[in-house]
Formats: C-alpha cells, structure tokens, sequence
C-alpha cells in the first residue's frame, strides 16, 4: 500500500492515509461539499491517521452525525468524521493532499434524503478506519 499525506495550508494539522487501492475519487452534491469543491477519497480496507490542531473547527450539518473539519486559520477543508459502532471512521478530502492528484475526475454522488441509519450504513461499508494522533 502506498502512505500519501496531507493537511491544512498552514500546517496546523497533518493527516496519513494509507488506502489498500487506489483511491476513486466522489464528489458530494450537497451545498457544503459543492461549495468547497471537495474530491473525497475513503477506502475501508486502509487506514487514516489525523493530527488535529487548536485552529481545528469541527461543523456539524444535515442529521448531525458527522464532524467536518476544516481549520479556522486557512479555511482549507481537510475531511469528515463519523463514529459508527463505537469506531471512529474518515473521509478526506484529495484536494488537500500534498499530491492531490488532480488528473483524477471525481464522481458526482447524491446522498440527499438519506436517513441518519442509511448513512451509517454507507460510512461502516465505504469510509476510513481512523486514528486521532
């Protein structure tokens, strides 16, 4: 498996993803994500290290469940956290990696009217196992 990091423009926090495949990018059609124009990436069988920092800010939306973070000083969004059945599960965006792959094309997915269920559901099949360092 291939380590490829990345974190906020100003160094604040820092992030490891070690994905089992090659990541495929999504790209979320609701306003927050469109927005940001954010590419994510998850892989279920790899793993994710992140290191928050004090200018991390954490915004809840929608059902509530999730934290997306993003760092109060640069503004640059870096993920999504969920904690499913006590596991603490990630999605980071590819546009804030050090390498970003940007040839890469995200696909557009929808996850409108998803229930809090259903979408605990995707994030335990699709999203990271993660660490807070």
């Amino acid at each position: 498996s291939q380590r490829l990091r990345g974190g906020y423009h100003c160094g604040a926090i820092c992030f490891t993803f070690e994905p089992a495949s090659p990541p495929g990018p999504r790209a979320c059609q609701c306003g927050f994500c469109r927005r940001h124009g954010a590419r994510m990436v998850s892989d279920p069988d790899g793993t994710a290290e992140l290191t928050l920092g004090p200018v991390t800010r954490r915004y809840r939306f929608g059902t509530g469940t999730t934290d997306f973070l993003f760092c109060g000083e640069c503004g640059i969004y870096v993920g999504a956290l969920a904690e499913v059945d006590g596991k603490l599960l990630a999605t980071l965006n590819l546009n804030a990696f050090n390498e970003p792959r940007l040839e890469l094309q995200a696909v557009p997915v929808s996850y409108e009217g998803e229930s809090a269920q259903a979408k605990a559901e995707r994030r335990r099949r699709n999203w990271t196992p993660a660490l807070l360092a």
